[in-house]
């Protein structure tokens, strides 16, 4: 017997669509490009030759249209990792589940999930207008942890290596790595995108290794980030949700990856504030290439 998903598990807004984003499921492409900032989602947009539909619902926006042929939904998740909880499920309830029995469908459905954002580029070989592809993000969010079957997508020799070049704190709860599609990376970061170890934190200030006020458990965190090395990968950046993106798709069967633009370089302690006026190349190259 297939198992029924309750209405306090899947809740479905009164129009059929998903609690949080407000899409209904024949709303959703197979493609799917992910942006942070609800503004951003009209940038994309702006490529498309038309559009079907265009939803907003607190910091989730979606628009789903055909660039030169292929049908994309692009949405905004907000910041942090959490909402990409939010997002990733509802998005593969979209596609998986049947929302007239609330049973899941017998014929999987793949999406290709690509995150494009904004990062802080921590290598001297990621300055400022930078695009890096995440190959592996260290989530400091510890929401993977809370999945049967984490241990399954993440690399666990990286996860060990790295706790221990850290002397890591178990009051930050214990990182995971997960780890992105290879064939998308390969579709999408192709020849001109630095690819690395990307660090997904809980937060933008003491997460990172900034200081205002408040001082951090950690004054060297970011130089033994720096220092990291696994293989011929280095961690090149810091951003917020590529770990739960890559993680979470992964656990569900769909390809995933994240590939941002490096606006500020922590090492140089260069700051680009201009960034959104350079950012539409790289949603150029996605759109072209997804």
């Amino acid at each position: 017997m297939k198992k029924v998903f309750p209405p306090s598990e899947l809740i479905i807004n009164e129009d059929g669509s998903c609690f949080h984003l407000h899409v209904r499921p024949e709303q959703l492409a197979d493609r799917v490009i992910l942006v942070g900032d609800p503004g951003r989602v009209q940038t994309v947009a702006a490529h498309f030759d038309r559009m079907e539909c265009d939803i907003q619902s607190r910091e989730f926006h979606t628009i789903t249209g055909w660039y030169q042929g292929k049908r994309i939904s692009v949405v905004s998740t907000g910041i942090g990792c959490d909402n990409i909880d939010i997002v990733i499920n509802e998005l593969d309830a979209l596609a998986n589940i049947d929302f007239e029995t609330r049973t899941e469908k017998d014929e999987h459905r793949t999406l290709t999930i690509v995150r494009i954002g904004t990062c802080g580029g921590l290598q001297p070989f990621t300055p400022t207008g930078s695009f890096i592809a995440s190959v592996k993000s260290i989530g400091f969010d510890g929401l993977l942890n809370y999945y049967a079957g984490r241990n399954d997508v993440c690399d666990l020799q990286l996860e060990e290596a790295f706790k221990q070049h850290m002397n890591w704190s178990p009051l930050k709860g214990a990182p995971y790595v997960a780890v992105a599609d290879p064939e998308l990376i390969e579709q999408i970061a192709k020849d001109d995108m630095v690819r690395g170890i990307t660090i997904a934190c809980g937060g933008f200030y003491g997460p990172q290794g900034r200081q205002l006020r408040l001082p951090i458990q950690d004054p060297e965190q970011n130089q033994k980030v720096e220092a990291f090395q696994y293989g011929d990968l280095h961690i090149c950046n810091f951003e917020m949700e590529s770990s739960a993106v890559a993680g979470m798709s992964a656990l569900l069967g769909h390809r995933a990856m994240t590939c941002c633009m490096v606006i500020a370089n922590r090492y140089t302690t260069e700051m680009n504030t201009e960034y959104k006026n350079s950012i539409d190349t790289l949603i150029g190259l996605v759109l072209d290439r997804i």
